[in-house]
């Protein structure tokens, strides 16, 4: 049988940098037992319920949840968090803001949960990478996306064809054959991606938006996750600025095509990989 296990207190740190000169609209909450990164989605119009608000008061209401309900199964914390807020605030489906969910929470292993295009990667402490990914928004409106893939700069042409991209993402949100996301559909937590992790396999976790995740995944500004796991641990900052400082050197998206020159960026590092946990005993 099992020696019980001392309490599990990772290293935890975290960076964030605005795309613009705008409040980012990436939210990352930190609790005793876990870490919480959300991207809200932008909007072509401006409005006072942005997906920075909605973020925001989801991840409040998750963190609590979290810590009320530690072995709650997680895509339920989920459901009735997006409930609560949509009762809240009289949200309604498809006419409210959005926001992707990365929770990774610990005890004598490590849940993880992503909704959206928010990943978490894993280095094992065998030097292997897990990540959990959800990419389903990019298969839906590839009409939309392929005209603003092939336009050049941001100009308002470009705001305009953006638009129209979110317009088509929205018509399949949290619908079958289209994508699943936070909003105002409880249910939609039931689609999300799922793991669990033995912590003693762990050496650290990265839990991102994907305006960080880009760096790797799309720009290949680094070789491989290994890499990126080893700038974080000098400073997770150096990561964020790494990315944006090369889309600083892509200023019009020629080499890069995105929806916006910076998109907002915030990362969370939980480091296991130095607990000192008792080993497993047998009688």
């Amino acid at each position: 049988m099992r020696a019980a296990r001392t309490r599990v207190v990772p290293s935890i740190r975290t960076a964030e940098r605005p795309g613009t000169g705008k409040p980012s609209q990436d939210r990352v909450f930190v609790t005793s037992n876990a870490v919480v990164v959300l991207d809200g989605a932008s909007q072509p119009e401006p409005s006072d319920r942005d997906g920075g608000w909605y973020a925001g008061v989801l991840g409040n209401i998750l963190s609590r949840r979290l810590i009320l309900k530690p072995e709650a199964d997680l895509k339920e914390l989920l459901a009735e968090a997006i409930a609560a807020v949509a009762a809240r605030y009289d949200l309604q489906p498809g006419d409210s803001p959005s926001s992707t969910v990365s929770i990774l929470r610990w005890s004598d292993h490590a849940d993880v949960l992503v909704l959206g295009d928010s990943p978490a990667v894993a280095l094992a402490i065998d030097g292997k990478i897990q990540a959990v990914r959800d990419d389903r928004l990019q298969d839906v409106g590839r009409v939309e996306r392929e005209k603003l893939a092939n336009t050049a700069g941001f100009s308002s042409d470009h705001h305009d064809r953006w638009r129209r991209l979110v317009e088509a993402e929205q018509a399949m949100r949290n619908q079958p054959g289209g994508y699943w996301i936070a909003e105002a559909v409880p249910s939609a937590a039931a689609q999300a991606r799922c793991v669990r992790w033995d912590v003693e396999d762990l050496d650290a976790v990265l839990v991102m938006t994907d305006g960080v995740s880009a760096g790797v995944d799309r720009y290949g500004l680094l070789a491989h996750w290994q890499s990126a796991f080893a700038v974080a641990r000098q400073d997770p900052s150096r990561l964020v600025d790494m990315v944006h400082s090369a889309e600083a050197g892509d200023p019009n998206g020629a080499r890069w095509r995105r929806s916006k020159r910076h998109d907002d960026k915030a990362v969370a590092l939980v480091e296991f990989g130095k607990l000192d946990l008792p080993k497993v005993s047998k009688l």
